[in-house]
């Protein structure tokens, strides 16, 4: 089996995808197809013995589009200007020839009613010939893309929206109404160059992501320890990256030196630059802020996260909406009942009733215009495109429209703790001095003690000196004693540190301190002992501390209707009661093993129906398995919770999730507005025709609006602001 991908002009939507998909799917050898809309790439896996790439492109070709193959695309467009620009250099001429034509015919009969109506049923104001001939060129112009894809769906006997409308103005010809074939052939040929357009802006907000990772990296020579700057493409893992304030980073790494704070906003969305040191993770595209790092490439150009995420993004396009795929299916049927439905006016009223041939058949031709279903059928792709692409911007990988539209739907949420409403790692919850001590004064020692360990409780101690300015000096004869604490000498006296146990065991528990040591073990938190010879310093509480803004994203999302937030955990109930008492979950269960996760998610389904499961992505996988969607949280970095999950939070940030279900629900009114509109329009549009009132330059001027309409308000969710 062989794989080839195509650069397909022409392919901006579904039904261009549909076209293409029937050309080739049925031919021998043609294994698979695949599209991405938002890249306009068609891939092709084939078996060479069977089929080639020439018959490949011969079959496009026989669609009206035009391929070239995906390496060649770059050269193919500089070395063509007229494949850049063509369309709208004929769409803008067809405009100015109708426009002539139209001045012409009024210059020369000097009656703009005359002009308008194009002479029709006044042989003394018969259509000057030169009118004549620069409306027929503003009909070729105006149909110069068009009309090899009419001829092609006429051949194929698939009836579609450019057959449609050339029928329509081969018919006003036939009967006379040059100006307004004129006026038909322009505004559809605007209409499709603003599909283009539309597209194209999309395809240029996620295209931005390509821009986001720099082409060179500053790389340090190993044997001159100078810095050589190379392509991004040609820095092998392993290599040390220098990167100064207001660079970029240029590839994934690990920190070697040097302390930073990096905006990850451009991948994470996350509203803050994040501190950065030595032992942190950097990421391709993120920017760097304050101070001159090292630090080591950890994968190659093609495979860091953000080219993960262009991949992904790319790959959302083929995953169709349920609303975008019923429109297709609409479609698909609705174009040939309407052309029946043209056919049945313009003949049958003649026949039957001895109607003017004439007049019914314009009847006719007025109901083929307005049936037009470009509106329709541009008004879903360009609203999910939007709306996957406002996400990403947002830090929110969403995989396809499917998924999209499904998160507006939830109706509960199961969340796992650990990583998720908590932050997963021991932080310092409560400093409680005792003695006459101050906070500052217990923490420097606690933190001169932890300095030399590598408990995770000492990390914490340290992190939370740093944080509220504390000097942190490192004691002299640090000693662990092994399973309860470690001691020091700091400023000439010896301090320890411990477990409640070791307070105990050393005399110095007091009343006092043996009851804010319960209360706090009480809420779930470990307790953590700082004494001197003489007395005890103080407790420190110590628990996997609840993330910034989980409980008003509990309370957001139970604002956006969703019926119930059900934490899971494997900890102790102690710990998920305080928790949950603190975030305002409805519920929680603990003590949970991974296959009581699956069964109480499973629990949750059966109840609401429409289930998100919240969780890494990795461990809690088989939950996310049986829920109706999964939604992988704090992700940046993480290769299998992008990969497994259906939504993934890029950040560590929780009111994202609240934030997603609103754009969802903001992106499926837009789809229904679109779709709505589209319909109610042609609906009247057809009841005017019917009776006559309706015009074809009325018919085709409410049909280019109404696509223009649907574009701008699909558009809009581009601009929708951060979460």
């Amino acid at each position: 089996m062989a794989v080839i991908s195509y650069k397909v002009d022409e392919l901006d939507c579904a039904e261009e995808a549909s076209v293409l998909r029937r050309a080739l799917a049925h031919k021998d050898g043609v294994l698979d197809l695949d599209f991405d809309l938002l890249n306009a790439r068609m891939t092709v896996a084939y078996g060479p013995e069977l089929i080639g790439p020439d018959e490949i492109l011969a079959a496009v070709r026989g669609t009206g589009m035009t391929a070239v193959p995906w390496e060649d695309r770059t050269q193919a467009e500089s070395e063509s200007l007229w494949r850049r620009h063509g369309r709208p250099v004929m769409t803008a001429a067809s405009g100015l020839l109708l426009a002539a034509g139209f001045a012409s015919h009024w210059a020369l009969h000097g009656d703009i009613l005359d002009a308008v109506t194009g002479g029709a049923g006044r042989p003394e104001h018969a259509l000057p010939l030169l009118s004549l001939v620069l409306y027929l060129g503003a009909v070729v112009t105006g149909a110069w893309y068009v009309a090899p894809r009419a001829v092609m769906a006429a051949v194929r006997w698939r009836p579609d929206m450019h057959l449609l409308m050339m029928v329509a103005v081969a018919g006003a010809m036939a009967i006379g109404e040059w100006f307004e074939a004129a006026t038909v052939s322009f505004l559809f040929a605007v209409a499709q160059m603003l599909e283009h357009w539309s597209v194209a802006r999309a395809r240029r907000a996620v295209g931005a992501l390509m821009d986001l990772s720099p082409a060179a990296a500053r790389v340090l020579d190993p044997d001159s320890g100078g810095i050589l700057e190379k392509p991004v493409a040609e820095v092998p893992v392993g290599a040390v990256i220098v990167v100064r304030p207001g660079e970029k980073v240029p590839l994934d790494g690990t920190i070697l030196t040097g302390q930073t704070t990096v905006n990850q906003a451009p991948i994470t969305g996350e509203s803050r630059p994040v501190a950065k040191g030595p032992a942190d993770e950097v990421f391709a595209g993120t920017i760097n802020e304050r101070g001159t790092i090292h630090f080591e490439a950890t994968r190659p150009a093609g495979d860091t996260t953000l080219a993960r995420i262009i991949h992904l993004v790319q790959q959302s396009q083929s995953r169709r909406a349920p609303t975008e795929q019923w429109i297709e299916k609409f479609a698909r049927y609705y174009t040939p009942v309407m052309m029946a439905l043209a056919l049945v006016v313009a003949v049958l009223p003649p026949l039957l009733v001895g109607g003017q041939w004439s007049e019914w058949l314009y009847r006719g031709l007025v109901l083929l215009v307005i049936a037009c279903p470009c509106a329709l059928v541009i008004s879903t792709p360009v609203s999910v495109v939007s709306g996957l692409t406002s996400a990403m911007r947002n830090g929110i990988l969403i995989k396809g429209g499917m998924y999209l539209e499904a998160v507006g739907r939830l109706r509960a949420i199961a969340m796992d703790k650990t990583g998720t409403l908590t932050y997963g790692r021991p932080e310092v919850q409560e400093v409680v001095p005792l003695e006459g001590h101050t906070p500052a004064e217990l923490l420097e020692r606690a933190a001169a003690i932890e300095a030399d360990s590598v408990h995770p409780l000492a990390d914490a101690v340290v992190r939370r000196a740093i944080a509220d300015g504390v000097n942190v000096r490192r004691a002299r004869q640090f000693r662990v004693l092994k399973g309860k604490g470690a001691e020091g000498q700091l400023d000439g006296r010896r301090y320890w540190i411990g477990s409640h146990r070791l307070m105990h065991e050393r005399g110095r528990e007091t009343p006092e301190a043996h009851q804010r040591a319960s209360e706090l073990e009480d809420a779930g938190h470990s307790v953590v002992a700082v004494g001197s010879e003489g007395h005890v310093c103080g407790l420190l509480s110590v628990a996997d501390g609840v993330r910034e803004g989980a409980p008003e994203a509990i309370r957001a999302l139970k604002g956006l209707g969703v019926r119930e937030v059900l934490m899971l955990t494997g900890d102790n109930e102690q710990t998920a009661r305080s928790v949950a008492q603190v975030t305002g979950v409805d519920e929680w269960r603990a003590g949970l093993l991974p296959e009581d996760k699956v069964e109480a998610v499973r629990q949750l389904v059966a109840e609401h129906g429409r289930v998100a499961m919240v969780g890494d992505g990795v461990n809690d996988a088989p939950a996310m398995a049986v829920a109706s969607m999964s939604i992988a949280m704090g992700a940046i970095g993480s290769d299998a919770a992008i990969e497994a999950a259906d939504v993934t939070l890029m950040s560590d940030e929780l009111p994202k999730l609240p934030w997603l279900i609103a754009h969802s629900r903001r992106t499926l009114a837009t789809i229904k507005q679109n779709v709505t509109f589209a319909l109610g329009l042609k609906a009247a549009f057809i009841v005017l025709a019917l009776l006559g009132v309706a015009t074809l330059w009325m018919a085709i001027a409410a049909d280019t609006g109404a696509s223009l309409l649907v574009i701008f308000n699909g558009l809009r969710l581009l601009r929708i602001g951060r979460g």
